[in-house]
């Protein structure tokens, strides 16, 4: 035992005596006693520490004389009267009870110890197997275990960096657009007259999808909304709306799809070949804006076709504004990665994936996005999940490590402040967003999100920038959804492949 450990846990038995007998209250204001014990914390890989902590055997034996001694006055041993049992009959009859029972009580109070008195900064629980731990009958309870931690690096400076802000006036080009998307929901679907696939429009037909010269997966006659991009629930088609514009009944369009990490079959990151065959034309005809439109549709939030605009204007600003966001951010991780070298393992990202989603979902809601612009982002995070995963983990660590060298925190209230600025943003009331975020599981990730806009913030407001225009291709592209597989089978999912995939060292 080393002599940190000793000063770390050990007290004269006089002394603890003087305390419990001179005044109870004070002992209990002092909090539960600390467990001697040695702690050795070695890496184990990248991002992964192995962790060994012994328990002295004195610790161990005050629990259990603990127990017995309340045994000895609580328990009822037939042919014994109450108290009177005597306590080598208690410590036979009980002891595998006792013995449970102060190992629970003793693992629990020495992680919560050993998470107070060393940064090891898990980002999950600890590969702990419980009932593999046993108390012996002499000596001191060891246990050890690995666990994923935040990788280790030295920031450099964050304030004052100098980035380049996209910028974009909007046009009545960009209004007409959203106001299509934003109706499009309201509106009927007729046949199309002219009888030409256009943005907008809804192509009926059946897809062939093919690996070479390899059927691979075939979709029926279905309806496939025509945008700049076709989202399939395992590929994307990012030229969809260019390649079927112009089609007639009875034309075939061959599409590229790119399949995401996740397709079945093995075929994850392809790129395949998906030839549309158009069987009929249908056009949405929006519905003309009055009175009686508003008032049958109280889910839009508006009465008339000035809130209307007005509502498409904040949405077009409330757009630029997260790309922005989005670009310093990756700006500010481009600056900040070139002094990083750590490398997340694969395992990690697989584990880390859900997670990461949640955070930027709770990113683009704070933004004030909408639930079908969420969708489309997230679709696009997972056609390569292990690669999204990795960028937006190097975006939490970075940012997590700033708001604790600036000393920021969340606290209850600013929690329930943030669903209050959520519920308004959407039109909900408070008490509905709460219980989304509860029933996603989503309060972590929101309190995360809350941390990192503020060391965002921070960043931000210190740096200094130069007006560009915004690029096309940092715009949001127009993107349609189609719930079915580009390839059939199931597709893999990361968090259960990692657990199937031994730890990288």
């Amino acid at each position: 035992m080393t002599e940190e450990t000793r000063q770390e846990g050990q007290e004269t038995a006089g002394e603890q005596t003087a305390v419990i007998t001179t005044d109870e209250a004070a002992a209990s204001s002092l909090g539960p006693k600390k467990l001697r014990q040695s702690v050795e914390i070695k890496d184990a890989g990248p991002c992964r520490k192995h962790v060994k902590v012994s328990v002295e055997r004195d610790d161990i034996d005050e629990r259990m004389s603990e127990h017995f001694s309340k045994l000895v006055v609580d328990s009822y041993v037939p042919g014994f009267r109450p108290g009177k049992t005597p306590r080598r009959l208690i410590e036979k009859r009980y002891r595998k009870d006792v013995t449970d029972q102060v190992k629970s009580e003793v693992l629990l109070a020495s992680l919560e110890q050993l998470g107070k008195d060393h940064d090891i900064a898990p980002l999950s629980p600890p590969n702990l197997q419980i009932d593999k731990i046993v108390i012996p009958t002499a000596g001191p309870l060891v246990y050890e275990f690995d666990v994923e931690v935040r990788p280790q690096f030295d920031l450099p400076p964050y304030k004052g960096m100098k980035l380049k802000r996209p910028v974009k006036t909007m046009t009545d080009e960009d209004i007409a657009e959203l106001r299509r998307r934003y109706l499009n929901p309201y509106g009927q679907i007729v046949p199309k007259e002219t009888g030409v696939v256009e943005i907008g429009d809804i192509l009926v037909g059946s897809v062939e999808i093919k690996d070479g010269e390899q059927l691979i997966g075939k979709i029926d006659e279905s309806n496939f909304r025509v945008e700049r991009q076709l989202a399939f629930k395992d590929g994307l088609a990012r030229k969809f709306g260019e390649t079927v514009k112009g089609a007639k009944i009875g034309d075939s369009r061959v599409v590229d799809i790119e399949l995401s990490s996740q397709a079945a079959g093995g075929l994850g990151g392809r790129q395949v070949k998906g030839t549309f065959t158009v069987k009929d034309i249908k056009t949405v005809r929006l519905p003309e804006l009055t009175e009686e439109f508003f008032e049958s549709t109280p889910d839009l939030g508006v009465s008339n076709a000035a809130q209307l605009e007005e509502v498409l204007r904040i949405l077009l600003e409330r757009n630029i504004e997260h790309t922005q966001r989005r670009s310093a951010r990756m700006q500010v991780m481009e600056q900040i990665s070139a002094a990083a070298t750590w490398q997340l393992p694969q395992d990690l990202l697989m584990r880390q994936a859900r997670k990461a989603v949640s955070r930027r979902i709770m990113e683009m809601r704070g933004d004030g996005m909408t639930d079908a612009q969420i969708e489309q982002q997230i679709r696009l995070m997972q056609q390569d999940i292990l690669k999204s995963t990795e960028m937006a983990l190097k975006e939490h660590f970075v940012l997590q490590k700033i708001a604790e060298e600036e000393k920021i925190e969340v606290n209850d209230n600013d929690i329930e402040d943030e669903i209050y600025r959520l519920a308004e943003q959407s039109g909900e009331s408070p008490r509905k967003v709460r219980a989304r975020i509860e029933k996603e599981d989503m309060l972590d990730a929101l309190a995360a999100e809350m941390i990192e806009r503020q060391a965002l913030d921070l960043i931000l407001k210190s740096a200094e920038y130069e007006e560009v225009p915004l690029e096309p291709q940092e715009q949001e592209a127009p993107m349609a959804t189609h719930e079915s597989q580009a390839v059939p089978g199931e597709m893999s999912n990361p968090e259960t492949s990692a657990a199937e995939t031994p730890p990288q060292s």
